[in-house]
């Protein structure tokens, strides 16, 4: 895969390719010969049915793409030069369409410069995903499987060969780490690309592993961890291999999550590092607080954790925090303050998140809810966030309905950036899901209950 920042030539473009998210996250686009792509085309943009993203109605499906240049970049590939840009969604009356998840997170961004709390959010996210050599799964009213398959040691074909174990593999380097290739290739492509990258690992679980970026604001991260699962996907493309972001796609092994460690600025300095408890300041605190309230009824997990899947990948023992916890260097609590920070340095890590996530209204959501904390003046040590073994009523609600009926209790903070058209939709959505999911049987209970 060939990959490169735009320098503002369109000399030797085939192609304009206009990225549209959809309501899941996911980037799909409409291609342009350069010779329709005229300058009045760029700055109008191109009609398109909403309906088939996920979040718009069908009798009001009409909107408008408009590709912001400055996300530009350019893909070499079959011989042909494609220009990419990601775009911003309007209505037919030129209003930026609410709902776009590009949409929610400028107001997320522009909610907290209103608030005189900030002036951006900065924030560094870390993705850990599963390599396979083979992935097959197959559901009909006779039957149900999954079968994944690593030259790690998972698998038929694997299952006497040499191998690291299933949970050994924790910064393993080669010949023993089989996916050095695909993360070299892949984050080099990233850093062509703009995407910034602090660095890439072999994660606990075999066939697990890790590129942390670095950090960046708000806005621009959400494009570049979408850019980023899109160059991991082309690039095991070429390799034969499959890359899935499921946080539990394997049974009995660790999860995969989505941690985001963040700060906010003001006035070009963070504003959380302080003299308080783990050297955080007195808003350091709050917004985390904010954080695990808003996680603790269910509401910012319905956009952090939006999957049935995400509740497979949040039980003990996984180092998948469950419960409304705080703590320095522990990577069981929901949120952690890096340990080997120096003094004035302190930042947060919120861990439970994962990436099946809409990192749109995922890191949307998660500003407000820090943004309500700082305003309500919480204190989480007061409501018993730093305790190190939490009360029952501590812990997060385990299952997609739970957290969806948390958010329909629970939602006025996200008013800044989220419509309440929106809102319904993703719980309608999520709730289909889920009755899909919980309304089949699967293999564990013919293990236990068939007879």
């Amino acid at each position: 895969m060939k990959l490169s920042e735009w320098n503002g030539d369109f000399a030797g473009i085939d192609y304009v390719s206009f990225i549209v998210i959809d309501i899941d996250g996911r980037m799909r686009a409409v291609s342009l010969p350069s010779s329709y792509a005229s300058e009045a085309v760029l700055s109008k943009g191109i009609g398109f049915d909403a309906s088939n993203f996920g979040y718009a109605k069908v009798h009001a499906s009409d909107m408008v793409a408009v590709p912001d240049m400055e996300s530009a970049f350019v893909e070499q590939k079959d011989n042909f030069n494609i220009l990419h840009a990601f775009c911003n969604v309007r209505t037919t009356d030129g209003q930026f369409f609410a709902q776009y998840p590009r949409s929610v997170i400028r107001a997320a961004q522009h909610a907290l410069q209103a608030s005189g709390i900030g002036d951006d959010a900065k924030m560094l996210v870390e993705l850990e995903f599963y390599v396979f050599e083979d992935v097959r799964y197959s559901t009909t009213a006779h039957h149900s499987y999954y079968y994944v398959e690593s030259s790690e040691g998972i698998g038929e074909e694997y299952s006497d060969t040499p191998r690291l174990g299933m949970s050994q593999g924790y910064h393993r380097m080669a010949p023993e780490d089989r996916y050095q290739l695909l993360r070299n290739r892949a984050v080099k492509t990233m850093i062509d690309v703009g995407v910034p990258v602090k660095y890439h690992h072999h994660e606990v679980g075999a066939a697990q592993l890790e590129i942390e970026l670095d950090f960046i604001s708000m806005v621009k991260a959400a494009d570049a961890v979408s850019l980023a699962k899109w160059i991991l996907r082309n690039e095991a493309e070429e390799l034969g291999l499959h890359v899935t972001f499921m946080p539990k796609p394997m049974y009995g092994v660790a999860g995969s999550g989505m941690h985001v460690h963040q700060f906010i600025l003001k006035d070009g300095r963070s504003i959380f590092p302080g003299e308080g408890l783990y050297g955080l300041s007195d808003k350091g605190l709050a917004y985390t607080a904010g954080l695990l309230s808003h996680a603790l009824t269910g509401s910012l997990l319905a956009f952090s954790n939006p999957s049935t899947n995400s509740y497979r990948r949040l039980v003990p023992g996984y180092e998948a925090p469950v419960s409304a916890t705080f703590a320095q260097g522990s990577r069981a609590a929901a949120v952690r303050i890096p340990g080997y920070l120096g003094k004035g340095e302190a930042r947060i890590e919120f861990r439970t998140s994962d990436a099946t996530a809409n990192v749109y209204y995922f890191l949307a959501a998660m500003l407000l809810a820090g943004l309500d904390g700082i305003q309500r003046g919480l204190d989480p040590v007061a409501l018993g966030y730093a305790k190190e073994k939490p009360s029952e009523k501590h812990i997060f609600p385990m299952g997609l309905f739970h957290v969806l009926s948390g958010l329909k209790k629970d939602r006025s903070y996200l008013e800044p950036a989220f419509p309440s058209e929106l809102i319904e939709t993703w719980i309608a959505r999520k709730e289909k899901e889920a009755s899909y999911v919980y309304n089949a049987p699967v293999p564990q209970e013919y293990e236990l209950y068939f007879d």
